[in-house]
């Protein structure tokens, strides 16, 4: 039958990681009007748009290109963002996952820097890579987005170019326009490192966010 994306639940100390669907519509529509400013380059539904937005993606999700998951946040049990596994690729064997991406990322504005990004990132990346045993995992986003950019330098990924007119922009006022995207990668080889890092990255959010006796 060959590889069939399915993502299943992942949880850390911060965050489960929760098949996207329509019992995380309510937390959502309330994380998406937090501050929007980090928002210029992403797509992240208004409040009203969010069923709308869930049934996009289980829309991907049914033509198998697509995992999106639900950011639960594991102290208040909220739905704070979403994120995904995208356009699995199986070069040498229908039977192996060879690459894949993750993407579709967003957090509510009062969950970014808590360390929740970086365990989601870390939860992922694990399981592709020593679940599924990807040879390659692929990030990118617009190649204006210096903010997202910084993010995923951070966790470890090779910067590898920027290629002109690759995608959809989802920046306001640009519908039906192309964006030069910023792409990023982790080899297998590098996952041992990458994982290092994100781990270390953990702890010292961990050690800083977590209450003091």
């Amino acid at each position: 039958m060959g590889f069939q994306l399915e993502g299943p639940v992942l949880e850390g100390a911060h965050v489960r990681l929760e098949p996207l669907d329509h019992s995380h519509a309510a937390d959502l529509a309330v994380a998406a009007e937090e501050d929007r400013g980090s928002y210029e380059f992403t797509w992240v539904p208004r409040a009203d748009e969010v069923g709308a937005y869930i049934d996009a993606q289980l829309a991907r999700a049914a033509t198998g290109l697509l995992a999106p998951y639900a950011q639960v946040s594991v102290a208040s049990g909220r739905a704070l963002g979403t994120t995904s596994y995208w356009e699995p690729r199986s070069w040498l064997s229908d039977d192996r996952l060879d690459a894949i991406e993750v993407g579709f990322t967003w957090l509510a504005a009062s969950a970014q820097g808590t360390g929740v990004n970086t365990e989601a990132k870390l939860l992922l990346f694990r399981h592709a890579f020593e679940e599924w045993n990807v040879s390659r995992l692929d990030l990118k986003t617009d190649a204006r987005n210096s903010r997202s950019r910084a993010a995923i330098a951070a966790t470890g990924a090779h910067f590898e170019g920027v290629l002109r007119n690759w995608s959809r922009s989802w920046a306001p006022g640009e519908d039906g326009r192309l964006r030069d995207s910023a792409i990023y990668s982790i080899t297998a080889t590098e996952w041992p490192t990458c994982r290092a890092r994100l781990e270390g990255r953990l702890a010292r959010v961990s050690a800083v966010t977590s209450p003091r006796s």
